[in-house]
């Protein structure tokens, strides 16, 4: 099943903003996680999230509870 990018959405523009920026973000997950980092892309699904140790995290859209960016 084909998903198609909508980047028409205001929050897909702003994680595309996020990413041209590489803003620092926090990324609370529904687990109750608290994850700190840049987004590095995103896709219909998940998002990637780079942490200061240069892991890569590859998260579902649908476990993020909310994304923290100043």
């Amino acid at each position: 099943m084909s998903q198609e990018f909508a980047t028409g959405f205001p929050s897909v523009r702003q994680i595309q903003t996020l990413i041209r920026d590489k803003a620092t973000v926090e990324v609370k997950l529904i687990s109750g996680d608290l994850l700190s980092g840049r987004v590095v892309w995103q896709d219909p699904q998940c998002i990637c999230l780079e942490t200061t140790d240069q892991i890569k995290h590859q998260i579902w859209k649908q476990a993020i509870g909310f994304l923290k960016y100043s």
